[in-house]
């Protein structure tokens, strides 16, 4: 491979081979032939002079290795990239070249073709959506019961589970895998429409016969496995569904970042770690360092996802009329680059999440350091039963904390406990206070709420399709 021009990282290095080979020429091309053998046949069912051996003929050449420097050249000449393939593909069908595209704009393959791939695109970000949601799901099930520093505006809150706090990485998945379901049910194929979306071009070959016209799009619609078809059109389907589609990738990408945020921060702490190989290395000069390098690639990949879906909304919004060109250049990269990069988000999150390490002796002495702050309320409680006054128990408490903090500020341990066991007003000593501080008495609900939260998933656990190495 040529090493003296540009090449998108994406492709080189982060994306999988399947989602690569999607978003490929080939396929791009093939699928432009695959719909011309959609139109000639649906057109001779329909009635007109085209004959079974043409169709035939032009899909015994749908495979063909395309020549792209013909193509190339007939580009160059043509100033057209549609019309360069259809007299390539015509050389191949000498037999069917005359009918090849007929009655069609440049619109029938280029926006059929796309509407394909991104269905099938879509599809396999959902295979990797939802092995992400099942390895985290096996995760917060096995740490349910383990208790944690709960954070809020990233000070220490109460305690949650390693596992509850998974569940809000999972539910932010969730809602990204109904935007998804929503977005591949729905989506629609575009059809025959013509160079203002009328069909004229059609209505004409079938003689006034409105039916067939409408029904050659059906035909094809149903070959390439769409049930529906937009009602009405210009020349190109709606580009406001590329906003939802790109809308959809940025917003797995938000959870991502979400997800690969939170790990980082907690791998900051040593309470959570993402994988790390016994000879990777994490610096080039600081020998003993292990970097969230994973995490930070997905937060990087993301922020692109997110900037990358303004440009679909930019080009619905400039859309004159039956359609302009604009749209053209804009969407052959911010399309498939928003594809490619969630799909290596995807692999990365499905990496990590399926190899974190939980440092349970950091989390079980970070807890032990909160606990006696966090237990507070409940020996608040607990002294007022035993006969003390709650607004002096309060003040004592408060005022112990707060020498107690001092003390952790200047580097000493905790003595929280001790303090309040000699206080003269506060009416429980020592071992009183200890049976307060079992952590698991602190936790909640979260242990069930991860039971039920997770037992009402409902996942049709798909496949991932990748047959290359995962090298992230």
């Amino acid at each position: 491979m040529s090493k003296n021009t540009y090449e998108t990282p994406l492709s080189s290095r982060y994306a999988s081979k399947r989602m690569r080979e999607l978003f490929s020429p080939d396929t791009r091309y093939r699928t432009w032939r695959r719909l011309w053998v959609a139109l000639a046949r649906s057109e001779r069912e329909l009635g007109l002079p085209i004959t079974e051996a043409q169709v035939a003929e032009l899909e015994a050449h749908v495979d063909d290795e395309i020549d792209y420097e013909s193509v190339a050249r007939r580009e160059a000449q043509l100033r057209h990239d549609v019309m360069a393939h259809i007299h390539e593909y015509g050389e191949s069908c000498p037999g069917a070249r005359g009918i090849i595209h007929l009655g069609a704009t440049s619109c029938y393959v280029t926006d059929n073709a796309d509407i394909i791939i991104y269905r099938d695109a879509l599809k396999l970000i959902r295979g990797e959506l939802t092995r992400a949601i099942a390895s985290l799901s096996q995760f917060a099930l096995k740490y349910k019961d383990m208790p944690t520093l709960g954070y809020t505006h990233y000070q220490p809150a109460q305690l949650v589970t390693v596992g509850k706090r998974a569940c809000l990485w999972i539910q932010d998945m969730l809602l990204d895998l109904d935007e998804l379901d929503f977005c591949i049910t729905n989506l629609k194929f575009h059809g025959c429409r013509g160079t203002t979306g009328t069909e004229a071009s059609f209505l004409s070959l079938f003689d006034g016969d409105h039916d067939k016209t409408r029904r050659v799009s059906e035909l094809i619609a149903r070959e390439f496995g769409f049930e529906g078809i937009f009602a009405v059109a210009g020349q190109t389907y709606p580009r406001k569904y590329d906003s939802r589609i790109l809308n959809v990738l940025s917003s797995i990408a938000q959870s991502a970042y979400r997800f690969a945020g939170d790990i980082r921060l907690l791998q900051h702490d040593r309470q959570l770690q993402e994988p790390f190989e016994s000879s990777q290395v994490g610096s080039s000069a600081m020998a003993y360092k292990r970097n969230p390098m994973r995490c930070e690639r997905i937060c990087s990949l993301a922020r692109y996802v997110v900037i990358d879906a303004l440009n679909a909304p930019m080009t619905a919004c400039t859309q004159w009329l039956e359609r302009t060109l604009d749209d053209s250049a804009n969407r052959r990269i911010s399309i498939p680059e928003a594809f490619l990069a969630v799909d290596s988000i995807l692999r990365l999150v499905n990496n990590v999440a399926s190899g974190i390490c939980v440092n349970e002796g950091v989390i079980a002495r970070t807890v032990a350091e909160y606990l006696p702050f966090i237990a507070t309320e409940n020996l608040l409680m607990s002294a007022v039963k035993m006969g003390g006054d709650r607004q002096a128990v309060h003040e004592i408490i408060r005022e112990c904390s707060m020498a107690a903090t001092e003390r952790i500020n200047a580097g000493e341990p905790c003595d929280l406990l001790s303090r309040l066991a000699e206080h003269e007003g506060f009416p429980m000593d020592e071992t009183e206070l200890l049976s307060q501080l079992d952590p698991a008495d602190y936790i909640g609900r979260c242990p069930q709420q991860v039971e039920e939260f997770i037992g009402s998933i409902a996942l049709e656990h798909v496949e991932a399709e990748h047959n290359d190495e995962i090298n992230v």
